[in-house]
């Protein structure tokens, strides 16, 4: 995951041994989790399409790309009842994490980790029928390399379907009662201030790399979510994991006063916490690209 804001992502990072990272990738997936309760409908939404999509014949083979915690790989396992799922990341400790919840869920049998860091290289696995990208190609140092091999690694006929962010969750309302109104908008326009020089490929024109990977776009569909009470019961708790991703980013970036007003909202037990507001709703956009190899 970017260190400049905050995708919940099956994300590809760079691999750390040391105890802040290990508390950092433990926070990572609980949000990818939390990530997954929230925005079950969208998820459950997408995976329906794919399937109504991905027919003749049905995928035996999936890949997940940058797997996270395996939100997409399960979803999609749900679909296709005959596949099986790689799940391919660059942490150890989320694919750890993954194989526990294939446990918990029957399918370990269906699901196989790969550990591996795709900037450095490919690695070795057999033909896919059907490769999920959710949200993880534009961490790739060079994505048209990867979709280059995505494009090898597939059968012909096969489906790559790419997950791109449009907008960043918005959890608050505009007065929070405490601090100035507004925080949350200053909070993402600080982030954005970094954004172009960091993650460089965020808000790429996807339809023409998939194009000149060789794919032909079948399909391209935004999926806006607007939830408003009654909301998930891991809403607050996905709020919470969220913000307090992006807060050690702004330092610096944000005047004092508003960032006191976040670590209130962030961690205070009290009635401004986000825990315990009643105001909440969930508001991002996410566009989904479905190409073929032909």
């Amino acid at each position: 995951m970017e260190n400049i804001h905050h995708h919940h992502c099956q994300h590809q990072h760079q691999q750390h041994h040391h105890p802040a990272a290990e508390t950092d990738e433990a926070a990572m997936a609980e949000l990818l989790d939390l990530d997954a309760e929230v925005m079950h409908s969208y998820l459950s939404e997408v995976t329906a399409w794919i399937q109504e999509l991905a027919t003749d014949p049905l995928p035996r083979r999936i890949l997940d790309l940058g797997s996270g915690t395996g939100t997409g790989a399960f979803a999609l396992l749900e679909r296709f009842e005959r596949a099986d799922a790689i799940a391919l990341d660059v942490s150890a400790q989320l694919l750890d994490h993954l194989r526990g919840k294939a446990r918990v869920l029957g399918v370990a049998d269906r699901v196989r980790t790969v550990q591996a860091d795709l900037d450095a290289a490919w690695p070795a696995i057999d033909t896919v029928d059907l490769v999920w990208a959710s949200l993880s190609l534009h961490h790739m140092a060079d994505p048209d390399r990867i979709l280059t091999e995505v494009f090898a690694a597939l059968h012909p006929g096969g489906l790559l379907v790419v997950v791109e962010m449009d907008s960043f969750p918005r959890f608050l309302p505009d007065d929070l009662g405490i601090g100035r109104p507004g925080l949350e908008a200053r909070c993402h326009a600080a982030l954005a201030e970094g954004r172009a020089a960091d993650v460089p490929h965020l808000g790429s024109d996807w339809h023409s790399r998939l194009s000149r990977a060789g794919f032909t776009i079948e399909a391209e569909r935004p999926f806006a979510t607007d939830l408003t009470p009654p909301l998930p019961a891991s809403t607050g708790r996905y709020a919470q994991a969220s913000l307090r991703r992006i807060r050690s980013n702004l330092d610096g970036r944000m005047s004092a006063d508003d960032l006191a007003t976040l670590d209130t909202l962030i961690d205070s037990d009290g009635p401004d916490g986000i825990l315990r507001r009643d105001d909440l709703t969930v508001r991002t956009a996410r566009s989904v690209w479905v190409a073929r190899r032909p």
